[in-house]
């Protein structure tokens, strides 16, 4: 198992008890959510994308379905900002805010405490399918026990 998975796993069982059983893919990984939903089997609206916005210099995680698009209108009016100081995050500001890289982002166990957005589409299923900490990895997790357990604010914020 990659280090960067084995260490997702450690954390969560750590700071939330969570015994995570990861699942990993060939190297060229799960770009997508498509194709992602296509690795574990599952719906494409059961996959969690793990997006961090900025949100007029903060960080802000969105933790969304991967059948919708986050509306940025609808983050700013959440943050009482206007649209334009809210757009996606940096590389740099990813990886400071949640010590993960993009594209293997977890929904939780992060450097910082994000303020955390929750997709309610996504609790429309028994389980979705997470990153692991490496764009070549997920879990899954019963997504209101991911809600909970990500301190998450569930808000209607996609398209």
């Amino acid at each position: 198992m990659h280090a960067r998975v084995t260490e997702f796993a450690e954390l969560a069982e750590e700071r939330y008890g969570l015994a995570v059983d990861p699942v990993e893919f060939p190297e060229e990984g799960t770009p997508t959510a498509a194709d992602a939903a296509e690795a574990v089997d599952c719906e494409i609206g059961q996959i969690v994308n793990s997006l961090v916005f900025d949100v007029d210099g903060d960080a802000v995680l969105c933790l969304t379905s991967g059948a919708e698009r986050v509306d940025e209108a609808a983050i700013a009016e959440w943050a009482g900002v206007s649209v334009g100081d809210v757009s996606m995050a940096s590389p740099d500001l990813v990886r400071s805010s949640t010590g993960w890289a993009i594209g293997g982002v977890p929904p939780i166990c992060h450097e910082s405490d994000l303020p955390t957005l929750f997709d309610p589409a996504l609790l429309a299923y028994d389980t979705v399918w997470a990153a692991a900490g490496t764009p070549t990895s997920m879990w899954s997790i019963e997504p209101e026990r991911l809600r909970e357990t990500a301190d998450a604010e569930a808000v209607a914020f996609t398209e």
